[in-house]
């Protein structure tokens, strides 16, 4: 499979490429750059590898050669890229998180002219967390508060993380309610005491943390937690290339991680 990669230079990306290159049944065909200076110039060499002929190039290009596409960027660059994605008729894997109402409508009427899977998080891990966290939430009633707690490196720039968010949907999909209607994602000062239902958030945020999540349900007498701690970036890149793999001959639509992992 002819896989692409947007952003190769950077941290994700030049894991992503190595990746590529080093499973079975793919080919790595090209990745893409903000820069113009970038163009051009040997992916190889970007990873610090053997020259491999193969060239930074423009996104739009980078789609025409593809079969899939990998995307672990921001939301207005991925947003783009969606629309790419269908132009070319392109498979497109969403690792960004981060993404408005308004961006998430772009992305789901592109998805009817391409494959895209979308997650919050692309690890194996993780998404066994939302389908636990998922039954969890319907099985115990809502005497049981619902808190969960994120943390992740200095630089990250969205909070709630898109994790969080996607633990929160989860548990809110357990109870049966629309998480925008029970989410408390800022306290701050004389807040009162906490409504019953809510599901809260708190963000940490520190160092060089790759991501840690808990969900915490607490009620009188007991507290029932369960968590995920990351300690590399490479779970997220073999779950990208999985759901890379998988969108073969799939028919367009938009497809989440739980789909790829016949966790649905």
């Amino acid at each position: 499979m002819k896989i692409g990669v947007v952003g190769c230079a950077g941290r994700m990306g030049q894991m992503l490429s190595r990746y590529v290159l080093d499973t079975d049944g793919c080919e790595l065909v090209g990745g893409s750059e903000k820069t113009d200076a970038a163009i051009g110039k040997d992916i190889g060499d970007i990873i610090q590898r053997e020259h491999l002929g193969v060239k930074v190039s423009s996104t739009e290009e980078l789609f025409e050669k593809a079969d899939a596409v990998i995307d672990f960027t921001t939301p207005k660059a991925t947003v783009s890229n969606a629309v790419l994605a269908a132009k070319a008729g392109t498979s497109l894997i969403i690792g960004t998180t981060g993404f408005s109402k308004e961006q998430q409508e772009v992305i789901e009427n592109a998805s009817k002219k391409a494959v895209i899977v979308q997650a919050p998080n692309m690890s194996i891990g993780v998404n066994l967390l939302f389908t636990l966290v998922e039954k969890i939430a319907r099985t115990l009633d809502d005497s049981y508060d619902i808190e969960i707690l994120e943390m992740h490196h200095r630089n990250k720039v969205d909070a709630p993380s898109g994790t969080a968010l996607g633990l929160g949907k989860a548990a809110a999909k357990g109870r049966g309610v629309e998480l925008d209607d029970v989410a408390e994602k800022v306290r701050n000062g004389i807040i009162g005491a906490r409504a019953k239902g809510e599901i809260g958030f708190a963000t940490l945020r520190g160092g060089d943390v790759v991501g840690e999540h808990s969900v915490i349900f607490a009620s009188n007498g007991e507290r029932i937690e369960i968590s995920h701690k990351a300690s590399s970036r490479e779970i997220f890149v073999k779950g990208a290339l999985k759901a890379a793999l998988w969108t073969r001959k799939k028919h367009f639509g938009l497809y989440s991680m739980q789909d790829v992992l016949e966790l649905s």
